[in-house]
């Protein structure tokens, strides 16, 4: 699109546009084309397209949560949160720790579980693609703290022999849309775990301390089998990797929890090894796949 075309159809002021345009082209955001002889045009990057709220890709919500006022009002107090060891700054700011403000706020609920569900449409799509023997001879997963169910929903149609439970406060599971072959079921995680021969977690145990994973994983391995269940955690593992491209995002994330968390926190492989064992795991495996996560797969 032109600038002119960009100015009548957000109808706003022409220069003040552009000066804004010539930012995002500099940050590779947008790109100049010509049109005609005369023209130039303003069109999509690859980095512009994951801004859409288009696309199987799009990280759009992501951005939407990550930029929200309650999301960034806890940034503001981080610093006091190193300098002490009480409430969280998102308790701070907001009165109630983040799970019990987005239940009493199901617009702030919504935006939590359409971000988490744009980033399993990467992450899933990567393991699917990359480690898809991780699922095989699992006839039942269960995904704890499962959001909406984007990612069960993703694996059941890719492995249609598995029965799904999606798992989460009941608050979240009862708008969460329904799929066929998937089972909705709410409760808390830190008091039972639906039964399975897996249990699959995505973006969740980083949220909890050390004592609280404990906690959380021995409950799952009370759900699974003993001989042949397994967990499986979709989560990053921080190593101090040069060549690891998406080192820095599991490093930020790990900023995240520090504001909106009241423990959590992101692990290196190690500190992944010291809560599973001590929830009883004996061995684990971890494989890399495209995304800041990595797949690791506990056993009893």
């Amino acid at each position: 699109m032109t600038l002119s075309q960009l100015t009548t159809t957000l109808k706003c002021q022409p220069s003040r546009l552009y000066r804004i345009m010539r930012f995002l082209v500099h940050y590779q955001i947008f790109k100049e084309e010509p049109i005609t002889k005369d023209s130039i045009g303003f069109a999509l990057t690859p980095l512009s397209r994951r801004l859409s709220r288009h696309g199987e890709r799009s990280m759009a919500a992501m951005i939407l949560l990550q930029s929200s006022p309650v999301t960034l009002a806890p940034w503001h107090g981080l610093s006091a949160r190193v300098l002490d060891s009480g409430n969280s700054p998102f308790e701070t700011a907001h009165g109630k720790d983040v799970w019990s403000y987005a239940e009493e706020n199901p617009g702030h609920s919504k935006l939590i579980d359409e971000a988490m569900a744009c980033d399993a449409r990467v992450a899933v799509r990567a393991i699917i693609e990359g480690c898809p023997q991780v699922f095989d001879g699992i006839k039942s997963l269960v995904d704890v703290g499962g959001g909406n169910g984007t990612a069960l929903s993703m694996l059941v149609k890719e492995f249609p022999w598995m029965h799904g439970i999606n798992f989460d406060l009941p608050h979240v599971v009862a708008v969460a849309p329904k799929v066929d072959g998937i089972e909705y079921v709410g409760g808390d995680m830190f008091e039972c775990v639906p039964k399975a021969d897996a249990a699959f977690f995505m973006w969740v145990l980083h949220d909890w301390d050390d004592e609280e994973c404990i906690q959380i994983l021995k409950k799952c391995r009370e759900a699974i089998p003993q001989d042949k269940g397994k967990v499986i955690i979709v989560e990053s593992v921080l190593e101090e990797d040069e060549n690891d491209k998406l080192e820095f995002v599991g490093l930020m994330l790990d900023m995240v929890m520090m504001a909106h968390t009241n423990k959590g926190k992101e692990r290196t492989l190690k500190e992944w090894k010291y809560v599973l064992g001590e929830a009883g795991f004996t061995r684990i495996n971890v494989k890399p796949i495209h995304a800041v996560q990595s797949i690791i797969e506990a056993y009893i």
